[in-house]
């Protein structure tokens, strides 16, 4: 299917599509601080692209667990755009051919960042955190991916643990509600990609049951993107070979690809990725095996 962006459309489904991450925060947990000057960060953006990325997901703020994102945000809707807007426009200016996608929830970054340029808006909320940005979205046409989060991140450590089949529900009627809200404000259906939300208040094993029902999600109607690259919950089934202690975020490259491919297999569209080469190599092989979703 056509996925329709602000000012272009992007093919969905004949192969899977890379999202590369680039993370302009001195916090986020995979690689704060490492780009949170624009020129490092254009310079990396510019060499996921290289290395085979069809969209770029720049983030200003991180929603890491433990995190006020959406409460109380710990970056200004100003601090936000002053980090992002130079790479935003750095990049544009060296590839404006590229298909930049922006992970924020606050509706005037949103605005600001589709004024630079911006085809997509990410939002981890699935538009419940800024009443705003569904309108803002609507307005400008661009793309959303809308992620399931079952609270916000200072509250995810203090969940209860649920069952496999109330998960799938909770996820599938929290994606629904989202997709309700995107529908109401006007964006279009062929607008929309769902994200499950991998980590986003799912606790450990929680994940690894989400991400081998994936498919069932697949009823909403809309394509999906899978974003597991170097979670926790990887970290975690890699205890074993770390003294029983969670795996360094730098020791879960090989997990990330390993659970990409199952993500692709169970039928997600586009995967997010912090190591862009691994992935298209991932993609393309899981690509070559015949439709499992079929039938």
């Amino acid at each position: 299917m056509q996925w329709k962006l602000r000012s272009r459309t992007l093919e969905l489904g004949r192969r899977t599509l890379v999202m590369g991450v680039v993370n302009i925060t001195p916090d986020s947990f995979s690689d704060g601080g490492s780009f949170l000057e624009p020129e490092a960060a254009v310079a990396h953006a510019l060499s996921l692209l290289d290395e085979g990325a069809d969209v770029l997901d720049l983030g200003a703020e991180s929603t890491r667990p433990g995190s006020q994102a959406g409460a109380s945000p710990a970056v200004s809707p100003k601090e936000e755009q002053a980090r992002l807007l130079p790479v935003l426009e750095g990049v544009l200016k060296a590839r404006p051919e590229a298909i930049v996608s922006v992970d924020t929830y606050k509706a005037g970054t949103a605005r600001a960042a589709l004024a630079a340029g911006a085809e997509i808006i990410n939002d981890v909320s699935g538009f419940s955190w800024d009443p705003g940005l569904a309108g803002v979205c609507a307005e400008a046409g661009c793309g959303v991916v809308l992620m399931h989060t079952r609270g916000r991140p200072d509250e995810w450590g203090a969940q209860p643990q649920i069952a496999a089949d109330d998960l799938l529900l909770m996820v599938r009627a929290g994606l629904q509600a989202s997709l309700n809200k995107a529908i109401e404000a006007g964006i279009a259906a062929g607008s929309i990609v769902l994200d499950p939300g991998y980590g986003f208040g799912k606790r450990g094993e929680e994940n690894f049951v989400l991400l081998a029902r994936q498919a069932e999600l697949l009823v909403l109607g809309r394509p999906l993107l899978a974003g597991v690259s170097r979670k926790s919950f990887l970290g975690r089934a890699l205890a074993p070979l770390y003294g029983g202690k969670t795996a360094p975020v730098d020791a879960r490259e090989t997990a990330s690809v390993v659970a990409l491919a199952v993500s692709i297999l169970h039928g997600a569209s586009m995967v997010r990725v912090h190591r862009v080469r691994a992935a298209v190599e991932a993609a393309l092989v899981a690509d070559a095996l015949p439709n499992l979703l079929t039938g």
